[in-house]
């Protein structure tokens, strides 16, 4: 099915969605299974593995323990960007939780995704969180044991781009009482 968005002809036909279009539909599709925004296509979440729910409950857990007040820790809580409503693993929002009682968060300081089956979807997500200027988005890619940092958001697309190993300790710049051993994500 998704080669079939490989052809250009079939690609000018979609229809996208407005962020308000997708409020109106239902959590989930008529399958029964559950999607979320990007870019105005609407795209079947995937299932997660044990690695994928253990590293994202394991981050959570620790981040929510090393927050100062004035920021909240959201566990696959979306966010309502221009053109998309993705749900991230983590995110780290200024504010507290009864800010967004009657709206999603429309950026981050920081955005977490845990990548174990296929990282393409969310690196291509960089953009879409710089656009909204999440300061630091992290990839952390399960079965390598590293984790992708963006940071330095400008016109769309981050600035600075590397890769961490297991060894290393992320800072986030703009919470810095958050501090993760990557090797302790993988004990």
């Amino acid at each position: 099915m998704s080669a079939i968005l490989d052809i250009p002809e079939v690609r000018q036909r979609i229809s996208p969605l407005s962020v308000e279009e997708y409020h109106r539909l239902d959590e989930f599709n008529e399958n029964g299974r559950r999607t979320e925004l990007v870019r105005g296509i609407v795209i079947e979440k995937v299932p997660k593995s044990p690695l994928h729910c253990f590293i994202s409950k394991r981050l959570y857990d620790s981040i929510a323990l090393m927050l100062p007040e004035g920021f909240v820790v959201r566990h696959e809580g979306p966010l309502t960007l221009a053109d998309s409503e993705p749900e991230p693993d983590i995110s780290i929002v200024r504010g507290t939780a009864s800010d967004f009682f009657r709206a999603h968060p429309s950026t981050a300081e920081l955005v977490i995704e845990v990548a174990v089956s296929s990282p393409a979807l969310d690196r291509e997500n960089a953009s879409l969180y710089a656009e909204a200027g999440v300061k630091e988005y992290w990839i952390v890619l399960g079965n390598e044991r590293k984790v992708e940092v963006y940071s330095g958001p400008q016109s769309g697309r981050y600035q600075q781009t590397r890769v961490a190993g297991p060894n290393e300790v992320l800072e986030c710049a703009s919470a810095p009482s958050v501090k993760i051993r990557i090797a302790e994500l993988f004990a």
